[in-house]
């Protein structure tokens, strides 16, 4: 890999690593809407559906966050 493909992987992890983090905020703010929900209404579908999504957008974080690691590893090593 040459000095310019490695300053573009690395511009564009750099991009990536700012979505995740409004990913992130999104992830935090899914989770306090569930944490809130009345309890009368835990179980409902909205509920379900909710927690599913939070669960979703957490991992997908997370796999986000370990493929930038491992991109990063390989154009420093």
């Amino acid at each position: 890999m040459n000095k310019n493909r490695r300053k573009k992987i690395t511009d564009v992890v750099e991009q990536i690593s700012t979505l995740l983090e409004d990913l992130k905020d999104l992830v935090a703010e899914e989770g306090e809407y569930i944490e809130n929900f009345p309890e009368n209404l835990q179980g409902s579908e909205k509920y379900e559906a909710a927690t599913e999504l939070y669960d979703t957008l957490d991992e997908c974080a997370s796999s986000i966050e370990e493929a930038c690691q491992t991109i990063v590893d390989e154009v420093t090593a």
